[in-house]
């Protein structure tokens, strides 16, 4: 994974940058979480730290929101996404794995 996306993915904002961020409700970013939308991390206290990406996916909820969809259409549209791109990631693996068997077999 290249270091962008590792700091897109870091959980360092807390509610409250997140909420001035994003101009949502602690109540609306919890529910976003209840629903399954957003997956924040916990620090030692329990309180949720979000990252980069998940401030970026609380925007898209608010606009698809906006453009009238609902939450379950929301969820569905995250699925599809999230899958996609679990798809290209193995598919960026198979390819590393194949050109480092290439390579050290000397057939490059």
């Amino acid at each position: 994974m290249k270091e962008k996306e590792l700091r897109r993915n870091l959980a360092v904002f807390p509610m409250s940058s997140v909420m001035k961020l994003t101009d949502l409700t602690a109540r609306k970013i919890r529910y976003y979480e209840e629903q399954q939308l957003i997956f924040p991390e916990r620090n030692a206290g329990n309180n949720r730290l979000f990252s980069l990406n998940d401030i970026d996916r609380l925007l898209d909820i608010k606009e698809m929101l906006s453009d009238h969809f609902t939450i379950k259409e929301i969820q569905k549209q995250f699925i599809k996404q999230d899958k996609r791109q679990e798809q290209l990631s193995e598919e960026k693996i198979r390819i590393a794995l194949y050109n480092d068997l290439m390579k050290e077999s000397g057939l490059n």
